[in-house]
């Protein structure tokens, strides 16, 4: 294999210019311009999160190998820009491990694949690092992707492929070198970013801390993996470099003739191991049955309603913001930003299904990081939300239940627990809720206590909007109003006695 397309120089990174011009970059031109972009615009959320990853270990590497002792000029650099002269030099340094095509040190890829036995005369179509590609005997839903005739992609497609692969692909079945390989750092989690307006802004907020570590480094300054280590067993990240940038396949892209792609060799790669004294930068964790897991995207959940997760615990060890989140405040707060903005991405997976990607931008006001009374009353507002819901689903069952045959039998019950969950009844009640806790989030600090009525009044719409939906879904009848005049008042008890604690200073206000 021949040296060809250098990331540095060629065009692959899709951005958004701060004058709305779309543009694609190469690192070098990245980093120079970096104060004149506003994001990267990557659609596929694996492959969003995963660019940013990278951009982030190259400017930690950078600024650690120039300036040891760079954390204090952070405040500095956010408002006269990165000292991109270093990080273009130390891109040079490593120009050629940079090369997408390369006979010993492709990026990102492991060229001992080409010569080893069980992968030199196997080849895969590209779509195995396509998250979003059924491939093998995946089932087909909307890609209808053929194995044997794959279609072509570009260099610049293929790199951001094999990004968010290597950082979102699940544990599952390899068959090559080793049975079953580990997950990526960022299967099922959904990651949190900070966002800055300009990308300096961004990479500075999301920037973690010289760790000290020599050893963490990004998989570019490390020897290229061998066989053996193929074979080996999974090890710990050394850092959040290596976890950022860890080969957690084997992939080697194999160029046509044309230079674009069709094929790849594939197989188990550097397995991430987990260590329970380390979390990602980037993960969240929330309340689960036996204890913290992970943040994830749920199906039909909004994550706002997973907000406490994001906040600082209060001493109850029910969640734990990211530590990238805490860094970010840390110097929001002494730049006096009062709002952090914040790119939720990832891809949710049970164990080796895939089942949804999403990506999210949440405002989080920097009060909540400051005055923990605040961040409890918060939590609790939104406790109190999710006590409603209940109460309505509960009311909801019953009514539906009293419209079927034998509606005290249990079996009754359990269907209509499964047609309460079709309806639109969930999505009614949150979705009337999510512009309400904006106006929560802006008012919480000012008006502490009218900005909690107002939520709880919120609630009340809310719940009375959804059994309206859910009466509507239902279709009428002399047998839905019979049962309507049964579960309706349990629904209004629960509404009267949430509006009650709101009101007489008794409870949350």
């Amino acid at each position: 294999m021949t040296k060809a397309f250098n990331l540095l120089d060629e065009p692959w990174l899709s951005v958004k210019m701060l004058n709305g011009a779309h543009k694609e970059l190469g690192l070098l031109a990245l980093f120079q311009q970096a104060d004149k972009i506003a994001f990267l615009t990557e659609t596929a959320p694996p492959a969003l999160i995963a660019q940013y990853r990278l951009l982030l270990a190259i400017t930690h590497r950078a600024l650690c190998t120039a300036l040891p002792d760079w954390q204090p000029n952070r405040s500095l650099w956010f408002k006269q820009g990165l000292p991109s002269s270093l990080i273009i030099q130390y891109l040079e340094q490593w120009r050629e491990r940079f090369w997408l095509f390369h006979p010993e040190h492709p990026f990102m890829q492991v060229a001992a694949l080409a010569s080893a036995p069980e992968t030199a005369d196997k080849r895969k179509p590209w779509t195995q690092i396509d998250l979003a590609c059924a491939s093998g005997n995946a089932p087909v839903v909307f890609s209808h992707s053929l194995d044997a005739v794959p279609s072509r992609i570009t260099p610049a497609a293929a790199i951001r492929h094999l990004l968010g692969f290597l950082q979102s692909t699940p544990g599952g079945l390899v068959k090559t070198f080793r049975d079953a390989d580990k997950a990526g750092p960022l299967a099922n989690t959904a990651a949190i970013l900070p966002l800055g307006n300009t990308l300096t802004q961004t990479l500075l907020l999301a920037l973690h801390a010289p760790s000290g570590a020599s050893a963490d480094l990004p998989c570019w300054e490390r020897p290229a993996l061998t066989i053996q280590e193929l074979r080996g067993a999974p090890t710990p990240a050394s850092g959040p470099n290596d976890r950022y940038t860890r080969q957690t396949r084997a992939v080697l892209l194999l160029r046509e003739v044309c230079g674009d792609i069709c094929y790849l060799r594939f197989a188990a790669g550097l397995g991430l191991e987990d260590d329970p004294t380390t979390v990602d930068p980037m993960a969240c964790y929330r309340a689960g049955i036996n204890g913290q897991v992970r943040l994830t995207f749920v199906e039909g959940r909004s994550l706002w309603r997973d907000l406490p997760a994001l906040l600082p615990d209060d001493g109850s060890h029910k969640s734990a913001p990211a530590p990238i989140l805490i860094e970010a405040c840390q110097l929001a707060r002494v730049l006096a930003i009062p709002v952090l903005p914040l790119l939720i991405a990832g891809l949710a997976c049970e164990q080796a299904k895939l089942l949804r990607w999403r990506s999210e931008v949440l405002s989080l006001p920097l009060v909540l990081f400051e005055q923990p009374t605040l961040t409890t009353l918060v939590c609790e507002l939104l406790e109190k939300a999710e006590m409603l819901f209940t109460e309505l689903k509960q009311a909801g069952i019953q009514l539906i239940a009293g419209i079927l045959p034998d509606s005290q039998k249990k079996d009754t019950r359990n269907r209509a627990r499964i047609l309460f969950d079709v309806s639109p009844a969930a999505r009614v009640y949150f979705c009337q809720l999510e512009p309400a806790l904006m106006v929560l989030l802006g008012e919480i600090e000012k008006q502490p206590q009218q900005a909690s009525q107002q939520w709880m009044q919120s609630l009340k719409l809310a719940a009375l909007k959804a059994w309206e939906v859910l009466l509507a879904y239902q279709g009428g009848g002399s047998r839905l109003w019979r049962s309507n005049a049964k579960a309706e008042p349990r629904l209004q008890l629960a509404i009267n006695q949430y509006m009650a604690v709101a009101t007489d200073g008794n409870g949350l206000i």
